[in-house]
Order: structure tokens, then C-alpha cells, then sequence
């Protein structure tokens, strides 16, 4: 769905920050950490497993919701690319097999999955083409308009102030670039859906605490999927924060989701 023009970057940029549930959820109920705080230690007690249980909870299909959120890019060919929240690298990764732009910046506020993510890109011989590297989606290190293209996996869920963080990510790109976002979602079918929060809600914490020894890492998932504002909704949220030409695409009969975005 097309949106029209919120009015100038000033304009946003001055606007309060609003606030929605999911940025309450947090990992641990009884810590006293911030959210970025939490999310930082959680990643970090689980990044050893991470690449693993990615593969392993989804039966493999999120490589295929990677693959078809970068492809959203292909028409642009964006040169300089961010990715937020970029854990291990993985969309990074993906990009510069399918895009092959100049460069490509990951920043992640997990020192633990940085690393793995690293080493990964050192193994692979891309050290020169993706650049690893800790940084806050709320206060993101470089100029305005520097950027051709964003994107976010399943990242913008564990942002403390999403509002921000979409403001943010807006003042970095350049006129003329994209967002792209992959987030979880509710599926569409009720009796799928009813199966889905059984597997987020009971199976996924139980193989999380067994595999990766933090029920709590894999419980907030859930919890925080639930209370994100996905659809239609979150196209109104990236409006307000500037985007432009945004639209979604379901996959998977809506377990996951694609938005995009233009500045």
C-alpha cells in the first residue's frame, strides 16, 4: 500500500517519540537492565547457538525469507548498504551474494554475535566488501543521507524505542533509498495460527532452554512477536517516521513479513 509524503525530515525529526507494547517486552522479567541492555546480554548467552537454532526452529526456511526480502532491492542496486541489527551476518552475507554492492556495514549492539559474525565473513574472504561492527540502531554513527539501502531481519522487534530507531534509520539513507524490514507476524488461517502460538509459545522456549540453555531468550521471542505492530499498522508506524511508497508482502501464509519503504 502506497503512502503519501509525511512532509520534511525536520519536521519528523522534531515530532516526540512514540511509544508502542512491544517496546515493553523485554527478555527478563526480574532484571533491572533497559531493554537494549537485556537484548544485548541475551545475545550474546546465545550467539554460540544462534545460526543453529535459526535453522533448526524453522525448518531452514528462513534462508528463503532472507533471500526474498533482499531481492526487494534488486531494482535498486544500492551501492552502500547498512544492516541493522545483523547479528551474525548472515543478511549480510546474503546481500552480497545476490546484490553485490560496494559495501555493505553491519552494526549490532551483541559483541558476542559480532564476533561469530566475523569470523564468518574472514572465512568467506569478504573482509573488504562487508564491515562488521557495534552500533545502536537509536543512535546510528553516520552522516545523514550516506546510505543507498537498509535492511532489518527480525531485528526491529528487539529495538527499545522503534519509533527511533525507524527515525533514524530514515535520516541515514539517501534520497532515493530503501528499507527493507523481515519481521515475524501472525499467521492468516486460524487453525494455522492457533499451530503457530503452539510452537512459539510452548515447543520453541523448550528446544531454546535444551539446546541453547535460555528458555527466557526464546520465550521473549514469542512475547515479543505477539505484541509487535505488524501489517498494516507498522506501514502507518514507517509512514510517520518519513517513508515513503511503503508497502508488505506475506510469506509463509503470514508467519513472517516484508516492509518496505522509500525516502
Amino acid at each position: 500500500m502506497a503512502q503519501e509524503d509525511a512532509g520534511s525530515q525536520n519536521s519528523i525529526s522534531s515530532q516526540p517519540m512514540a511509544k508502542f507494547a512491544h517496546d515493553e517486552v523485554v527478555p527478563y522479567q526480574n532484571s533491572q537492565l533497559d531493554k537494549k541492555e537485556q537484548v544485548a546480554d541475551m545475545f550474546n548467552s546465545i550467539a554460540y547457538r544462534y545460526d543453529f537454532m535459526n535453522r533448526f526452529l524453522s525448518v531452514g526456511i528462513d534462508v528463503w525469507w532472507r533471500k526474498k526480502a533482499i531481492s526487494q532491492l534488486k531494482t535498486l542496486a544500492p551501492k552502500q548498504i547498512l544492516d541493522v541489527a545483523t547479528g551474525t551476518g548472515d543478511v549480510a552475507i546474503l546481500t552480497y551474494r545476490m546484490l553485490k554492492p560496494e559495501k555493505i556495514t553491519g552494526i549490532d549492539i551483541s559483541t558476542g554475535m559480532l564476533e561469530l559474525g566475523k569470523q564468518k565473513i574472514e572465512k568467506l574472504a569478504l573482509s573488504d566488501k562487508i564491515q562488521l561492527q557495534k552500533g545502536d540502531s537509536e543512535v546510528i554513527t553516520f552522516e545523514d543521507n550516506h546510505f543507498d539501502a537498509i535492511t532489518v531481519a527480525f531485528g526491529v522487534r528487539n529495538f527499545q524505542n522503534l519509533d527511533k530507531g525507524l527515525k533514524e534509520m530514515y535520516r541515514v539513507l539517501k534520497p532515493g533509498g530503501k528499507l527493507v524490514v523481515l519481521e515475524f507476524s501472525k499467521a492468516d488461517s486460524g487453525v494455522l495460527s492457533a499451530l503457530f502460538n503452539f510452537y512459539m509459545n510452548k515447543v520453541t522456549p523448550a528446544i531454546g532452554k535444551l539446546f541453547a540453555k535460555n528458555k527466557d531468550a526464546y520465550q521473549y521471542l514469542n512475547d515479543s512477536v505477539q505484541a509487535f505492530p505488524e501489517g498494516q499498522t507498522f506501514l502507518t508506524i514507517m509512514h510517520d517516521a518519513g517513508f515513503t511508497q511503503t508497502y508488505l508482502k506475506k510469506l509463509s501464509l503470514g508467519i513472517c513479513t516484508i516492509y518496505c519503504g522509500s525516502k
